[in-house]
């Protein structure tokens, strides 16, 4: 399977509703260029998946190839950090990667870069058909929202999951690489999928 070596770094995220910021630094790690598709021989992001369908397909992945599953699950998912093993990108990771070095809310012009409310005809689209960033990581905007591994607000939202990134039904506004969403983490629908990560 194909993966992208992001570099190490540093990121600043933020959050508008509690107009709080922190900085992160990000060892290097790996990323697939695309969200994960449907099937082997399909295009189409997989979509109306939850968090916790992701983290069972990153574990059923990593003992498929060889490699040391990242997370126990049991009432709760744990995650080995020194596992090798398929995983989600934590929200850092995620921003750092999605930014690419840039510093604006988008890595390119979003219509040349993202399927969004106005381009996309209220639908998904294939993986790879809109311009890459500059670290080769297509979709990061737009398409699907990706679930990250953390936990977006424990305090006021319990164990809600965050996503990234932005769909094919959203708003210009929701497609910045700032931008924050949080669900449960069963909850599927037809906009929101996720990017597998590997720990270096």
């Amino acid at each position: 399977m194909e993966m992208i070596t992001i570099p190490a770094g540093e990121v600043t995220l933020s959050d508008r509703r509690t107009e709080r910021s922190w900085t992160v630094g990000i060892a290097s790690f790996l990323l697939a260029p695309v969200p994960v598709t449907a099937s082997e021989t399909s295009r189409f992001p997989r979509v109306d998946v939850s968090w916790l369908d992701a983290i069972r397909f990153c574990n059923a992945l990593s003992e498929r190839e060889g490699l040391t599953p990242a997370y126990e699950v049991d009432e709760d998912v744990k995650w080995d950090v020194a596992a090798n093993g398929f995983r989600l990108p934590s929200e850092a990771e995620w921003e750092h990667a999605c930014r690419a070095g840039t510093t604006g809310p988008r890595y390119g012009p979003l219509d040349e870069v993202a399927w969004y409310r106005e381009n996309s005809a209220e639908s998904v689209h294939e993986v790879g058909g809109k311009a890459p960033n500059a670290w080769g990581l297509h979709d990061m905007l737009g398409n699907v929202w990706e679930w990250c591994w953390d936990v977006y607000d424990a305090e006021v939202y319990g164990e809600y999951r965050v996503l990234r990134g932005g769909g094919w039904f959203d708003e210009h506004w929701s497609c910045r690489a700032s931008v924050r969403r949080r669900s449960h983490p069963t909850f599927r629908v037809d906009d929101v999928g996720f990017r597998l990560a590997r720990t270096l």
